[in-house]
Order: C-alpha cells, then sequence, then structure tokens
C-alpha cells in the first residue's frame, strides 16, 4: 500500500494504492460515506481484501473530504464529489489494464451509482457497500430517482439492522434497477456492516470480496 496523489486534475485525486502480489489486471476505485474518509476500517478491509484477490485498489478521498478534514458534504457539493470519482476512475485507467470497477460505503457508493446514471460505459461493475435508501426513520425519503437509469451491474452489500434502509425495502428498490445486480445481505450487520472488531472485519470483508469476484462482470 502506498499514498496516491495526482494533483494535476481538478478534482485532485487523493487516497491509497494496494498492489496485489499477484495482479490480474483488473481495478476497483473505493470510497467512503458522508462521516469518514478513505482511512475508514471498511474501506481498508475491503481493499485489501480484494488486493490480497489480484485486484489493484484505489481507496480515495472524495472532494469535498479533501477541502475539510470533518463534517458532512454539503448538498451543492454533490456533483464536484462525482466528478472527483470520474478523475479517480482516469487515474487507475492509467495504472490498470484489465477492467475497472467503482464502489463506496453508503454516500460514496450513491454518488458512484449515480455517475454511472449518467456515463453507463465509465466502469465495468459497482460494489454498493450499505447504499443509504433513505435517511434513518424517513422511509418516505427514497434515494432511487436514478435507478432506471442504471445500466451497469451492481454488488449490493447490505446490513440487515441498517437504518438506512431493511432488506425488504432494498429488495423492492432493486427491481428499479434494469442492469444485473446482486444483493448480498450481512446477517446482524448495522450500516457500518459489523466493522468494530477486527475478527468480524476480517470475516466480512472476506465474504465481501469473494462475493464481488465471483460475479461475471
Amino acid at each position: 500500500m502506498a499514498a496516491f496523489l495526482d494533483s494535476t486534475i481538478d478534482p485532485p485525486v487523493r487516497g491509497f494504492l494496494h498492489k496485489p502480489d499477484n495482479p490480474n489486471g483488473d481495478g476497483l476505485v473505493l470510497t467512503h460515506g458522508a462521516g469518514a474518509n478513505c482511512n475508514a476500517p471498511l474501506l481498508v478491509a475491503v481493499a485489501q481484501a480484494m488486493a490480497d484477490r489480484g485486484l489493484t485498489v484505489l481507496r480515495c478521498d472524495l472532494p469535498f473530504r479533501q477541502k475539510r478534514p470533518f463534517g458532512p458534504p454539503h448538498p451543492g457539493f454533490a456533483e464536484q464529489d462525482r466528478a472527483g470519482l470520474k478523475n479517480a476512475v482516469a487515474a487507475l485507467r492509467g495504472i490498470v489494464t484489465g477492467q475497472v470497477f467503482l464502489g463506496g460505503h453508503s454516500y460514496g457508493g450513491r454518488q458512484a451509482t449515480m455517475l454511472c446514471a449518467e456515463e453507463p460505459a465509465i466502469v465495468s461493475g459497482l460494489l454498493l457497500l450499505s447504499y443509504p435508501l433513505h435517511p434513518p426513520r424517513k422511509p418516505e425519503q427514497l434515494r432511487t430517482q436514478h435507478f432506471p437509469q442504471l445500466k451497469t451491474p451492481a454488488l449490493f452489500v447490505h446490513g440487515t439492522r441498517d437504518p438506512f434502509g431493511s432488506i425488504e425495502e432494498m429488495e423492492t428498490a432493486l427491481s428499479l434497477i434494469p442492469a444485473k445486480h446482486t444483493l448480498l445481505p450481512m446477517e446482524g450487520a448495522g450500516h457500518d456492516l459489523g466493522f468494530k472488531g477486527k475478527a468480524i472485519q476480517a470475516k466480512a470483508s472476506n465474504m465481501i470480496a469473494e462475493a464481488f469476484t465471483a460475479l461475471s462482470w
């Protein structure tokens, strides 16, 4: 793992690059949620588990987090965050020779899906960790308006105790997506997918990586 920075593009790409011992040529851009950064334990563990399976992983900070170290993103900044993801994908394409995938936790995953709805051919597939289907206790405020335009295959990983959406709500929402998609429930996990203890982290990250690499993209 090595620090990564490309400040020649706007927004810049900043984060860490996980290079596998036995690369398979494919790459994954992975980003964080609204209250975190690219050093979130979930991202670090998933990135390493993916690298162990041959993927080169660029774990990066969204532009809003590069602007300030704490606090949630401003609603008007989302377009800039998507531009940052687009730049990260382009940066990774300069490193790997195979397919490039895009993934994120919560807010980062939502922005990834919105980017792919706007530009269907930008990546080969999506990894969505705890997609924030709706705010807690506000099931009527669904964040699915772009789902019918999502033509990028996707793996959704979701805890059975996630207050941002139940498994049943997720299943209903995902039926709006025309692309091939898979839902991986994480039993007993909340929005953080259980990333509080090292033993759980290893088990969960390996489960996610195995499910992702088993799919035919």
